[in-house]
C-alpha cells in the first residue's frame, strides 16, 4: 500500500526573512502555503533572560563550526529575525557595483540601490523601521559616539526595527524579545500569513527534494525532537507545485547539494562564494577614570562612569566614515557598537598586553573581572567570498555535536589577502579611536579557536547575471530548476559592509512578484498585491489571538 503524500501549492523552507515574506504574500494572494521550520516555535514568555543550556538561548540558535569559519544563526519560527539585534540600515550604493573575486560586477544588472529602494521602503513600512535618536542610544552606544567624536570621527544612531515604547533596555534581545518591542517576523509577516491560511510547522527539518513526472517537487523532511535536536520523531513528504527555499545561507546550499542526485546537476555556484559579510569583532577594555576625564561621561549615583556593558539594546550607534565609494574595494567598512552576550564574547575576547596566551590564563581572568567596562565593536568589511561547502552530512546542515545549538559543518573558509586587508584596516581603525589618550586597550577576538565567525552568512547560492558564478537569476529562481526560488541570505551576492537583514528582506519582497508569476504558470490560483502587514503588527486585534491560540497547541 503506497504512502499518502500531502499536497500543497507552495512549500516554504524556513521562516526567517526570506520565508516569512514569501509565505505572507502567497497566502494573502490565495495560494495554499505550508512553511517547514526546523526549529521550535516559542511564545513570548518562553524567551528567558538567561543564557543557560536548555533555555531559549540554546533552543533558538544554531552554531555551526566549519573549517576556518563558524556561523551563528537562528533556529526557530521567525528564524534570524528572532535572534537579530534589529539593526536595519540600507546597503551603500557602492556595494551593488562590487567586483569581488570575479573581476566584474557581482550583482545582477537589474539590481542596484536605486532599483531596490522601493522594496526597502516596503520593509520600513512593514517592520516600522526608523532612525533612532541619540536619546534612544544605549550607554555603550553613547560612549562609542563620544569616543568617535574625541578621535575626530563621526558616528550616527542606527535605523532599527524596535518599538522603543515597549523596549525595557534589558539587552536580552538576541535571545528573543519577551515584550514584542523588537519587530521580529513573529509579530508581523508570520501572523499575517497565518491569518490568510498559511500553515507553519516547527521542528520539521528538510533533507532533500525530488521531482515528480508531472514536474512538481516533493520535499522530504524529518521531524526533530523538541529537546534533543540529534533525535528524530518521524519523517514525511509534502508535494508542492513550487518551492521557496529560505533555510539560511548555511543550510539552503546543503539541502540543494543533497538533492543533486535526485534533481540533477546543480549550478556551479551552489555551495560556493560564501561570504561571512567580512565580519570581525574587537573588545575594548575601558579605563573608567579616562571615560570620566576624557569623555566627560558619568552615570551618577556612585556608579562607574560607564560600567554598563549589559544595559541597553544591542547595536545603537555606528561609524560610517569608511563607507565611501571612492575608496578602493576591501578598504570600506562600518564600525558598530555591539553588545554580545556571555558565551562566545567572553571566550573569544583577548587580553591586551598579555605575556602568555591572550584568550585564556591569568590576564584573561583579570579582564573578565571587569566585564562591565567592556565595549565591543563590530566591523563589517568586504571579504572575497572564499567560502566553499564540502559534501553534505547525511542529515541536516551539520553533524550535531550537542543536544542543542552546536554542530560541525562542511563549510571551508580560508581568508585571502584581500579579506585580511579589510580586517586589518578595520582593526587598526578601532584601535586608533578607542586607544586615543589612553581611553582603552583594544584587541580583536581570537581566530585561533574557531577561525573566522559570522552572524550574517551570505552568498552561498547567490544571484547574478553570469551562470558560471551565480546560482540564481535576477528573479531569485534556481538556474536549471524552474519552480525553485531562493530568498534568504544565500541569494545576496556578497558582503554588504552593514547589517544585511534589511537587504535580505528587500530582495525577498522584490522576488515575490516573480514567484507569484511562476506559481500562476503552474496552475496555482494566486494573485499579487497584498499590502504591507502593518495592521497585523500594530493592531493585534484579530491576528495575535489566533496566533496565541495556535502557539498553545504546539
Amino acid at each position: 500500500m503506497s504512502e499518502t503524500i500531502e499536497q500543497t501549492d507552495v512549500l516554504v523552507i524556513g521562516s526567517g526573512f526570506g520565508g516569512a515574506i514569501a509565505a505572507y504574500h502567497l497566502a494573502a494572494g490565495g495560494a495554499k502555503v505550508t512553511v517547514l521550520e526546523r526549529g521550535p516555535w516559542l511564545k513570548n514568555d518562553e524567551f528567558e533572560h538567561d543564557y543557560k543550556l536548555g533555555s531559549s538561548y540554546t533552543r533558538i540558535f544554531d552554531f555551526t563550526v566549519g573549517d576556518g569559519m563558524s556561523v551563528l544563526g537562528g533556529n526557530c519560527v521567525g528564524g534570524g529575525s528572532v535572534v537579530y539585534f534589529a539593526a536595519m540600515p540600507r546597503a551603500p550604493k557602492f556595494v551593488f557595483d562590487r567586483h569581488g573575486s570575479i573581476g566584474r560586477r557581482m550583482w545582477p544588472g537589474s539590481v542596484s540601490r536605486d532599483t531596490l529602494d522601493p522594496w526597502y521602503d516596503r520593509i520600513e513600512e512593514s517592520l516600522s523601521v526608523s532612525r533612532q535618536d541619540w536619546s534612544d542610544a544605549s550607554y555603550s552606544g553613547g560612549l562609542w559616539g563620544a569616543a568617535c567624536h574625541h578621535a575626530g570621527r563621526t558616528a550616527n544612531p542606527l535605523a532599527a526595527a524596535i518599538d522603543n515604547s515597549r523596549c525595557t533596555n534589558c539587552n536580552f534581545m538576541m535571545a528573543g524579545c519577551r515584550f514584542e518591542a523588537k519587530q521580529s517576523l513573529t509579530v508581523n509577516y508570520l501572523p499575517a500569513a497565518l491569518a490568510h491560511g498559511a500553515e507553519i510547522r516547527p521542528l520539521h527539518e528538510v533533507q532533500h527534494l525530488t521531482r515528480t513526472p508531472e514536474g512538481n517537487y516533493r520535499v522530504h523532511y524529518n521531524i526533530v525532537h523538541d529537546e534533543d535536536y540529534r533525535l528524530q520523531n518521524g519523517s514525511g513528504v509534502i508535494e508542492a507545485k513550487l518551492v521557496v527555499m529560505a533555510a539560511g545561507a548555511g543550510a539552503t546550499p546543503v539541502i540543494l547539494q543533497r538533492s543533486e542526485s535526485h534533481l540533477g546537476t546543480m549550478p556551479h555556484a551552489v555551495g560556493r562564494y560564501f561570504s561571512g559579510n567580512g565580519e570581525r569583532l574587537n573588545t575594548a577594555i575601558l579605563d573608567e577614570d579616562k571615560v570620566a576625564e576624557i569623555l566627560g561621561l558619568t552615570r551618577g549615583d556612585g556608579n562607574l562612569p560607564y560600567g554598563a556593558n549589559a544595559i541597553g539594546k544591542g547595536p545603537t550607534v555606528a561609524s560610517w566614515d569608511k563607507l565611501d565609494g571612492s575608496l578602493p574595494e576591501y578598504s570600506r567598512y562600518s564600525l558598530e557598537q555591539l553588545y554580545f552576550p556571555p558565551g562566545l564574547g567572553t571566550i573569544l575576547a583577548q587580553a591586551p598586553d598579555a605575556t602568555g596566551p591572550t584568550w585564556f590564563g591569568r590576564e584573561k581572568k583579570e579582564i573578565l573581572r571587569n566585564w562591565k567596562s567592556w565595549l565591543t565593536i563590530f566591523c563589517m568589511t568586504e571579504d572575497d567570498n572564499e567560502g566553499v561547502f564540502g559534501p553534505p552530512p547525511a542529515t541536516g546542515n551539520s553533524h550535531r555535536i550537542s543536544q542543542q545549538m552546536l554542530g560541525r559543518g562542511n563549510l571551508s573558509y580560508h581568508p585571502t589577502k584581500n579579506t585580511w586587508h579589510g580586517w586589518n584596516q578595520a582593526d587598526a581603525d578601532v584601535k586608533e579611536i578607542l586607544e586615543k589618550d589612553g581611553l582603552a586597550k583594544v584587541m580583536p577576538w581570537t581566530n585561533d579557536l574557531v577561525g573566522a565567525y559570522t552572524v550574517h552568512p551570505l552568498a552561498s547560492c547567490r544571484m547574478g547575471d553570469d551562470p558560471a558564478t551565480s546560482a540564481l537569476d535576477d528573479t531569485n529562481e534556481l538556474r536549471g530548476h524552474s519552480g525553485i526560488f531562493v530568498t534568504d541570505g544565500s541569494a545576496v551576492p556578497g558582503a554588504l559592509t552593514v547589517n544585511p537583514a534589511m537587504t535580505i528582506a528587500a530582495l525577498a519582497e522584490r522576488a515575490v512578484p516573480h514567484i507569484v508569476a511562476a506559481a500562476q504558470a503552474r496552475g496555482v490560483q494566486v494573485s499579487y498585491g497584498a499590502p504591507a502587514p502593518t495592521g497585523y503588527k500594530n493592531g493585534r486585534k484579530a491576528v495575535l489571538p489566533l496566533l496565541r491560540k495556535r502557539l498553545a497547541t504546539v
